[in-house]
């Protein structure tokens, strides 16, 4: 089976426990409005790659990956989930770490099939409530929160992470409605802020299209620390 695949990062510490390569496919049903990775958006023909080549290229880093893993990410890699299972049970062979790095808005059953070959998610929480989502994101609060509901059934780990953007969601009452959210779900074993940054810039420019929120300030970093030990 062939996939749409982006790129692949064969040193990324950030996107799960350890060193990881890190897969990022191409499709993405949202637009969010702080979106790093717009070239990512479509699916294009000649990105298409077969579940063994992608596989046997993650399995080259092996030496460097065995004690961390691999993580799929995007765009958003649920749009591709039967690819990705056939990737995922090649690097099986191999007792690699997987995770998904998602923002739980596709829950067929695709997706839990490949959550059935996945060690861990990385939920992308993004804002807390409908009318947010659809504003700033173009998605469901109420998708997210049932894929949340599906990886506590499964007892399948989750870290969750949310961008905090500055003048949205960067308030200590978001922190605390978040942390109110997610408390009673036993399956997260990590809750991770991210800064709002603007280093997409470029890509935008050079796509020809607008950044939505161009003039936003990056997120301060004592702030975003302050705001971690609240959802701690």
């Amino acid at each position: 089976m062939k996939g749409y695949v982006h790129s692949l990062q064969s040193m990324g510490t950030v996107d799960g426990p350890g060193v990881r390569a890190v897969l990022f496919t191409e499709g993405c049903p949202l637009r969010c409005a702080y979106c790093h990775n717009p070239d990512t958006w479509e699916m294009k023909e000649e990105n298409l790659v077969s579940a063994e080549e992608i596989a046997e290229k993650i399995i080259r880093l092996y030496p460097y990956i065995k004690n961390g893993g691999v993580t799929f990410s995007g765009g958003e890699p649920c749009m591709q989930s039967e690819f990705l299972y056939e990737v995922a049970v090649l690097l099986k062979d191999k007792n690699l770490h997987i995770a998904l790095d998602t923002s739980g808005c596709i829950l067929d059953e695709s997706t839990k099939k490949l959550l059935t070959v996945t060690d861990m998610v990385l939920l992308d929480i993004k804002m807390t409530s409908e009318e947010d989502y659809k504003k700033y994101i173009g998605g469901s609060f109420g998708k997210t929160i049932k894929f949340l509901a599906y990886l506590e059934k499964e007892g399948i780990e989750t870290w969750i992470r949310h961008v905090v953007v500055p003048g949205i969601n960067d308030t200590e009452e978001d922190i605390k409605k978040l942390r109110k959210l997610i408390s009673d779900y036993t399956c997260i074993t990590k809750k991770e802020l991210l800064p709002f940054r603007t280093l997409c810039l470029e890509k935008y420019e050079n796509m020809g299209i607008d950044f939505p929120l161009k003039g936003t300030p990056q997120t301060d970093k004592e702030k975003l620390n302050k705001l971690q030990k609240i959802i701690q």
